[in-house]
């Protein structure tokens, strides 16, 4: 525990081994597009059913409440990233901020944060291709589009699209975040048509009772109700602009840049949320999607649109692979850094000739397949939550430390108002956190409490022994 408070020295580029160094390849037009394929994917996609089916209609407030305590982490974020623009995101601030034990505690959780998104959006992913072959006469046998909790076999298709994005991430950063790019505009436009279609389905009685499971977190453990509930799962849904601030290190402007992703694509997003949900909610009573795993797909079949249901559909298997390379990119660089620093083995910290850290894109892939093959949707989502909850409280708190401590400091972008951004940032969070399945709490602490040994076995002589040799 000597060096608990050890605290990071951010190395210049140039002073780094060739082979620790990623390629600066992104401008902000590509970030942009990362955080929007990141964060406008599962989350509206299909977690709009599982948030229905705690909130019922208010399940627009449960977004609404998600949106605004993303906004404040997301400002911070911004900060944060061009004061400090290394690869790492939260685990990277707080290790400059807080010391080595904070950072690693950040860092773990975030390796479960990425990891269960790409887990959770293959799952998802998973049911929106199942349900567009069977529409086209090419149906999967459900042994194999779930997992035994499901009373299947294993996730075949959810598989397959992790070794997919695995193999692209691998092929080259520039070039998966240019094809990214196009597939959010694909996934934009498939939005746009929904919204369009629904809209002239349109019955405001389907928002009464606008409130009927309450607002604070009730119900028996493992079936919770209630607007914060929702707003705790479908959380899940807003966050992704993170994934941005990990490209600190490939974007060729960082001090420009990751200002302009953080800021633009959460501003674009939670526009777009609440349009869909609108949009869905005033279509179809609730109940009759909550919990679906291709919700909006299922609205427009129920309205009577099968073919904008089909052009959807096939517009989700195309786009939502964009959400499974945002995130997993987010994680291969947090594990890259992590291994960089000596915390996790410094053989995975390598990068190929393409300045792509392919050992560890493959070792994810291998982890994150097996996973998603076999657990289901809402569980995966929750315990991602928890991950990302944590990192968010730490950048918040990380921003208000910096300003009391460097108050001087030059900051390329400036949060408005920052102790008020920062208190509802780390207070929201913690209420959300608090929202969260018992369950998935208890999960959360065990994974730490792994953790944490496995810091005190290997984690903090490996860095120390790291730190000797730099």
């Amino acid at each position: 525990m000597k060096n608990w408070n050890v605290r990071k020295l951010v190395v210049a580029r140039e002073d780094m081994p060739e082979h620790h160094r990623l390629a600066r390849s992104l401008s902000w037009p590509h970030l942009i597009a990362l955080g929007v394929g990141a964060i406008v994917g599962t989350g509206i996609l299909t977690l709009i059913g599982v948030g229905a089916a705690k909130a019922g209609p208010a399940v627009i407030l449960s977004f609404a409440i998600a949106g605004v305590i993303c906004a404040c982490a997301a400002l911070a974020y911004a900060e944060m990233a061009t004061m400090i623009p290394a690869s790492g995101s939260a685990y990277t601030y707080s290790y400059v901020v807080f010391g080595e034990l904070l950072a690693w505690v950040v860092g773990w959780s975030l390796i479960l944060e990425y990891s269960l998104v790409v887990i959770a959006v293959a799952v998802g992913w998973s049911g929106y291709a199942s349900g567009f072959l069977t529409s086209v006469g090419m149906g999967l046998p459900a042994a194999l589009t779930n997992g035994p909790e499901l009373g299947g076999v294993f996730n075949l298709p959810a598989v397959v699209i992790i070794g997919v994005v695995a193999a692209l991430l691998s092929a080259g950063t520039r070039e998966s975040a240019t094809l990214n790019a196009v597939l959010v505009v694909v996934k934009m436009l498939a939005l746009a048509l929904f919204i369009f279609v629904a809209a002239k389905s349109f019955d405001p009685a389907n928002f009464h009772p606008f409130m009927p499971t309450g607002f604070p977190r009730s119900g028996p453990a493992g079936h919770e109700v209630g607007v914060m509930a929702a707003a705790a799962i479908i959380f899940f849904a807003f966050y992704g602009f993170d994934a941005i601030a990990t490209a600190a290190e490939e974007a060729k402007n960082p001090d420009r840049d990751l200002a302009i992703g953080i800021v633009g694509s959460m501003v674009a997003c939670v526009a777009i949320y609440m349009a869909v949900a609108a949009a869905a909610i005033g279509a179809l009573t609730y109940t009759k999607f909550a919990d679906s795993p291709e919700p909006l797909a299922l609205i427009l079949r129920s309205i009577g649109q099968p073919l904008s249901a089909k052009i959807l559909g096939l517009s989700a298997v195309i786009a939502l692979p964009t959400v499974i390379l945002a995130f997993f990119f987010g994680q291969s660089r947090i594990f890259f850094t992590m291994a960089r620093d000596g915390l996790l083995p410094q053989s995975l910290a390598r990068v190929s000739k393409r300045g792509t850290p392919v050992r560890i894109t493959i070792f994810t892939a291998i982890v994150v397949a097996v996973i998603a093959a076999i657990f289901p949707l809402n569980e995966i989502a929750a315990l991602a939550n928890a991950g990302t909850l944590t990192a968010f409280v730490a950048v918040c708190a990380a921003m208000l430390a910096m300003r009391r401590r460097e108050p001087n400091r030059e900051r390329k972008f400036t949060v408005p108002l920052p102790w008020v951004v920062g208190t509802v940032g780390i207070l929201g969070c913690c209420y959300l956190f608090y929202s969260l399945p018992e369950r998935t709490q208890t999960w959360f602490f065990g994974w730490n409490l792994f953790g944490l040994v496995v810091y005190w076995v290997y984690g903090s002589p490996r860095a120390a022994k790291a730190r000797a040799q730099a």
